[in-house]
């Protein structure tokens, strides 16, 4: 199959298209033939190998997974004998190591169906950040309906999944950001938004939200 891989760390020229052996599934994992992978800002730093001491458990001193790549979408080819939710065939997005390739061994626990009304492109998009927004707001922080939100970064990946699902979740919402990004948190459902480049939100009343 074809991959991006990185036999070593430092900028995407170290990145390179090459043929490589099809991932052996698991027991507990899936064969996901990929339809979409995101990129984001995770997979830059583990191209990169940053912050060094990430390299810790991403490989030292080269990489241990050659293929880059978390968020992912596809298709799923085949199951490992302990694989009980999912079969062949089904559509699924989730995140998983090495999604720059046209296939990926995916642990069953890291993926769900995708909705029908969800693109691959669409779905791919999701996961890392979308989890992270909702292991924030409802497991550690526990949001409930009434409650008041502020949102740092609530134009960026994490941030603009964490705008809607504390809006899902009944809080009223601030979010804050640039300038150039005030409209689209807007858009996305924030009741107030602040602009952090001509207000210090932490020095005025609007902080304690």
């Amino acid at each position: 199959m074809k991959a991006i891989v990185h036999s070593r760390y430092g900028a995407p020229d170290v990145l390179e298209l090459k043929d490589i052996d099809q991932p052996v599934v698991s027991d507990d994992a899936v064969l996901v033939r990929v339809h979409a992978a995101a990129v984001g800002k995770g997979d830059w730093l583990t191209v990169g190998g940053l912050p060094y001491v990430a390299r810790l458990r991403y490989g030292l001193p080269n990489p241990k997974h050659p293929v880059p790549g978390f968020d992912v979408a596809g298709r799923v080819e085949a199951v490992g004998p302990n694989v009980t939710q999912l079969r062949p065939g089904d559509a699924v997005f989730g995140w998983c190591d090495g999604s720059f390739a046209e296939c990926a061994s995916v642990p069953e626990g890291q993926l769900a169906l995708k909705p029908t009304n969800f693109s691959f492109e669409q779905a791919a998009a999701v996961p890392i950040s979308g989890f992270a927004a909702l292991q924030s707001l409802r497991d550690t922080g526990g949001v409930k309906p009434g409650q008041q939100v502020v949102i740092i970064g609530a134009s960026g990946g994490v941030g603009s999944f964490a705008v809607q699902l504390a809006k899902a979740f009944g809080a009223q919402v601030t979010g804050v950001c640039s300038t150039k990004s005030l409209d689209m948190v807007r858009s996305i459902g924030a009741d107030h938004v602040i602009d952090y480049t001509q207000e210090d939100f932490t020095r005025t009343g609007r902080a304690a939200l």
